[in-house]
């Protein structure tokens, strides 16, 4: 009896939802749910992208508006063939990830190991190796530029009082790579302290009693448990500084002679400055199709996130 009421109750339920669409409408129920996020990067990421690839084929210059119009692929052909400060600030932005990651990784690397260890002040320590990232890159520059100061600054005790090391083409580059360094390296630090004390102090111990020393305990135990946090690390942060516009444009502005001149920054200079938004478009495309192969091929080359066992 009581098997016949319960199988009844479920056939009423089933019939009863069935009319209002209560199955289906639970199926639809996720969709419905993330579509608010859906739309938000539609309109915040798709949307941007889409128009920058329309700009890019066409002629778009507020200074010459009698000019607009389609263009297809002559702004590419110009950028390839015709503008050797296209190569050239190709070649700078290169030069300048591949020095500023790696400084950046061997130094926050460092720092990470320093403040993992047991000391007096250690919560200082690490308080005052993080507290760059704070600070935001035009304040970073402000603070680098009277550090600069060839009266006033602290390079005045390094060389000849007149000697402006940001318009020196043979020094600026060295100039420009400490100060992004001082706002960089802690942000190695924080991840990689953060990998670092999620290893097991077992792995460590168990390497002391076969007579690991110290170089070999780091070479066989720290190194393979941080491979996947120093894979994200170097990555964000080669497509940080491969955008990096903030602080080369308010520390030199792209020169002296435009050897500080990344491709970011020499896309706002097209685009904003020249207002020649079309060409800066194209500029940009360049620019995400290069960062969007480099990250696909170094995340396959480094196998981030498989297993790295044996």
């Amino acid at each position: 009896m009581c098997h016949e009421t319960e199988r009844s109750d479920q056939v009423a339920l089933a019939r009863t939802t069935g009319a209002r669409g209560g199955p289906r409408a639970l199926r639809w129920a996720p969709y419905l749910l993330i579509s608010p996020t859906v739309l938000l990067i539609a309109v915040f990421l798709v949307y941007p992208i889409g128009s920058v690839l329309y700009y890019s084929l066409q002629h778009y210059n507020l200074t010459k508006p009698w000019a607009n119009g389609f263009a297809g692929l002559e702004n590419f052909r110009e950028m390839l063939f015709e503008d050797p400060l296209f190569w050239s600030s190709l070649a700078f932005t290169a030069k300048w990830v591949v020095v500023e990651i790696g400084l950046q990784l061997l130094l926050g690397l460092a720092l990470a190991l320093i403040v993992n260890e047991s000391f007096i002040g250690r919560g200082l320590a690490r308080s005052l190796v993080f507290s760059p990232w704070a600070v935001s890159g035009v304040l970073t520059t402000g603070i680098w530029i009277l550090l600069y100061n060839p009266t006033t600054g602290i390079v005045r005790y390094l060389g000849a009082p007149e000697a402006a090391v940001l318009g020196n083409p043979d020094t600026v580059f060295g100039a420009v790579v400490l100060t992004e360094l001082w706002r960089g390296v802690p942000f190695f630090a924080i991840l990689l302290l953060a990998g670092l004390q999620g290893i097991p102090g077992e792995l460590y111990e168990a390497a002391a009693v076969d007579g690991a020393g110290r170089v070999r305990r780091f070479a066989h135990v720290t190194l393979p448990h941080l491979r996947d946090a120093i894979v994200l690390a170097t990555l964000l942060r080669s497509v940080w500084e491969f955008n990096n516009v903030d602080l080369l444009y308010t520390l030199t502005g792209g020169g002296p002679a435009q050897v500080t001149t990344t491709l970011p920054l020499y896309v706002a200079q097209r685009a904003i400055d020249s207002k020649d938004f079309g060409y800066g478009s194209a500029l940009t495309t360049a620019g995400f199709l290069i960062l969007l192969f480099c990250s696909l091929l170094y995340l396959r080359l480094s196998r981030f996130g498989a297993d790295h066992k044996g």
